[in-house]
């Protein structure tokens, strides 16, 4: 299987699904996406900031999740999706950015048919590391086969 990179400002990555709502108040995006790995980049504007001027860590603590989960929803059949829910998360902070861009590498480090565990680490544009994290994921119904389900099946 061919890894699948996103080239232009879309999301080609997500085929026929739109960004979610989340996704487009905070506007990361999924940069690079194959089986196991995720990586998600984000320009820092001053809707990421907090009072003192630096990211909020809840920004980081989205990255870490949203990759972790991504790496583990890759589908290799186009039109298809598969969803995770997160069962638990530990995040660290381990540095400050005020500008940017962001980029967070989520990775799957093992797990059974139904549970996954995944890491991720956030870096800054010269690639000094500002967070790490890892957490469980859960499949949802459908979601435990790399091909995934329908789009629109509920």
């Amino acid at each position: 299987m061919s890894d699948r990179e996103d080239q232009d400002a879309g999301q080609p990555l997500l085929g026929a699904e739109p960004p979610s709502g989340f996704q487009g108040v905070l506007g990361y995006r999924l940069a690079e996406w194959r089986d196991g790995e995720a990586v998600l980049t984000m320009e820092v504007g001053p809707q990421h900031l907090n009072r003192a001027g630096v990211v909020h860590g809840g920004v980081y603590v989205t990255l870490i999740d949203t990759a972790s989960g991504f790496s583990g929803c890759f589908c290799t059949v186009p039109g298809n999706v598969r969803r995770v829910l997160t069962l638990s998360l530990t995040t660290s902070f381990l540095g400050q950015a005020s500008g940017g861009v962001l980029r967070a590498v989520g990775s799957i480090r093992g797990g059974g048919r139904r549970i996954f565990a995944a890491t991720a680490e956030v870096f800054d544009g010269d690639g000094r590391l500002l967070a790490i994290g890892e957490g469980t994921f859960r499949y949802r119904s459908g979601s435990e086969n790399s091909e995934g389900v329908p789009l629109h099946a509920d």
